[in-house]
């Protein structure tokens, strides 16, 4: 399979080429679920359109924990059969679909009560294990063991040694969810989708009560043109019920916001070779391993305000602190947070009160013919909601569709990855770039590395670090606009990289260094660099000044504070 570049010039041309004629499929929503439906139709060989108003990934997709997994807390809840589909999903994705993206990491989960706990606890842990092995993907990742408190104690140090009587460690997988996003939609464009963000869809097309297809407002020009597509798909995840609306016809379900937030600090605050599973009073809380950084999270709380951009307030921080900090010998402070960030997830309302209660189960309904609805779900079955969504588009089309073929189609650059990870040394060699630097981009490109180090042959100065993000390099920003569909710097310095939440200043330093180095491949004069960095400073200044409000209206009120750099309503 030959890569696509997501450059500036092919959003043009996929624009264009989604007005001259009639689609098979138009996807409405640039998200994992999106991203995968459109993958999954262009496999099955369908015309196929894909539109998000702003980036890919800029919702739900790129605020997750990061985490890969089967959700243990649903066999608590005897959800049996959805936690058997995520394990399976999490060992395609490590062993095919995107070994260069996805990887392993161990959890540490402590021990509280003596005997049974260790016996409850330790089955639950074990029927994980054995529903990953009956899955046939459980391979590469290692089977769970029961520990001591000073075998707990050896692998995370810093636990407080009367934080736990005893500890179990058992292995799910991680993932840079934005970056996985954004992979998906590079390789639906690979065969052959028509993909543009910053395109917005402002109506649906209606014949004799039957939608065929949408208006798209494209944001970066003002122009408005028709979509035509024998089915429209709406992924649209938290903005479900918006964009169902548009088809004047009330919906089969209706789609429930519940926050997320996350903490991200320096690796070296907490001493350990392995995340932390803890639980809460309502839920469970993680500590995951994310580079020289952890991650910490997650809350669950509903959420009624501004969808695009959730903001965390004062108390969410605390109450993560709080919980963390009760099995820490070091408490963190607020001081020793370096980013975050909060997402919304998707559920499918009507079943519990308590978010943290309600299914991440997902449906699919046909609400109008012409037009299906995906919902729910969670990140790690992605594919499985994409598949179910194209299912039940194609079942109107008239012609044979083939059955989704989705689960022997890795994405770009996991050909080859494990033959490039072998040759990192060479690499470091070939390019003169360190081997860390390498194994860096490989886990970031995977088999496409080789187009990231092309760039360098012609500018050297690219292989220099960014300044004041030093993990990223220079090259990063430049691809990410010339072959990842960035448009703006919020998407290189939130998205493409994630230097937003993984430096102290949440990228005030790099982001006029990134935005001269992108200027031009996306066509910036003086006037408009100025305006992406002054935009850029006034999010992270609303940011700043949200999660030091009281609660959510107060925390919502001052993130609005900062308008998008591309207008989306209106």
């Amino acid at each position: 399979m030959k890569s696509v570049a997501l450059s500036p010039q092919a959003r043009t041309e996929a624009l264009r080429d989604m007005g001259s004629g009639e689609l098979d499929v138009l996807v409405i929503g640039g998200g994992v679920v999106g991203s995968g439906s459109a993958l999954d139709a262009a496999t099955r060989g369908l015309s196929v359109g894909l539109v998000d108003a702003r980036d890919f990934a800029s919702g739900t997709s790129s605020r997750s924990s990061k985490l890969i997994h089967g959700g243990l807390r649903y066999l608590e809840m005897l959800d049996f059969r959805l936690v058997a589909e995520a394990l399976q999903e999490r060992g395609l994705l490590i062993q095919h679909l995107a070994p260069h993206l996805v990887r392993p990491v161990p959890f540490v989960y402590p021990l509280q009560h003596h005997v049974w706990e260790r016996f409850y606890a330790g089955a639950g842990v074990a029927l994980y294990d054995t529903l990953g092995l009956l899955s046939g993907r459980s391979r590469g990742l290692p089977h769970h063991r029961h520990l001591t408190r000073r075998g707990a104690r050896k692998v995370v140090p810093s636990l407080r040694r009367d934080a736990l009587v005893g500890a179990l460690e058992y292995y799910d997988a991680q993932v840079d969810d934005a970056r996985h996003t954004m992979m998906i939609a590079r390789t639906a464009a690979a065969y052959g989708a028509h993909v543009a963000t910053r395109a917005r869809v402002v109506g649906l097309l209606k014949d004799s009560g039957r939608v065929v297809g949408a208006t798209v407002q494209d944001l970066e020009t003002g122009e408005r043109f028709d979509v035509r597509a024998k089915q429209v798909i709406n992924a649209t995840g938290v903005w479900t019920d918006e964009t169902q609306s548009l088809a004047g016809e009330r919906g089969q379900f209706k789609v429930r916001a519940s926050k997320g937030i996350h903490l991200v600090v320096p690796r070296d605050r907490i001493r350990g070779e392995a995340g932390l599973i803890l639980r809460t009073e309502k839920s469970v809380l993680f500590v995951i391993p994310w580079g020289r950084h952890w991650i910490i999270g997650t809350t669950d709380t509903d959420w009624d305000l501004d969808k695009a951009h959730p903001a965390a307030s004062a108390a969410d921080i605390d109450y993560l602190l709080t919980h963390v900090n009760a099995v820490l010998e070091q408490p963190l402070t607020h001081e020793d947070v370096e980013g975050v960030y909060a997402g919304l997830r998707p559920l499918l309302s009507g079943e519990s009160d308590a978010t943290s209660k309600l299914s991440r189960e997902h449906a699919v309904a046909t609400p109008v013919p012409g037009l299906v609805v995906v919902a729910g779900g969670k990140y790690t079955t992605y594919r499985v909601m994409a598949r179910d969504a194209v299912d039940a588009a194609v079942h109107s089309l008239d012609a044979k569709i083939p059955a989704s073929c989705t689960e022997d189609v890795p994405l770009l650059g996991a050909e080859g990855f494990a033959a490039l990870r072998n040759s990192t040394q060479l690499l470091a060699a070939r390019s003169g770039l360190h081997p860390v630097r390498i194994s860096h981009l490989l886990g970031r490109y995977g088999s496409l590395i080789d187009e990231v180090l092309a760039l360098l042959v012609s500018d050297p100065a690219l292989a220099e670090p960014l300044t004041g993000a030093e993990d990223y390099l220079r090259v990063e920003a430049v691809y990410g606009a010339s072959h990842e569909g960035a448009r703006h710097l919020e998407d290189i310095l939130a998205r493409r990289t994630r230097i937003s939440i993984e430096t102290f200043d949440r990228g005030e330093g790099a982001a006029e260094e990134v935005a001269r180095l992108v200027a031009p491949v996306l066509g910036w004069d003086d006037e408009q660099i100025a305006r992406e960095v002054d935009h850029y400073r006034k999010r992270v200044q609303a940011e700043r000044e949200s999660q030091r409000m009281p609660d959510d209206a107060t925390a919502d009120a001052a993130r609005l504070g900062a308008p998008d750099v591309v207008p989306v309503s209106g």
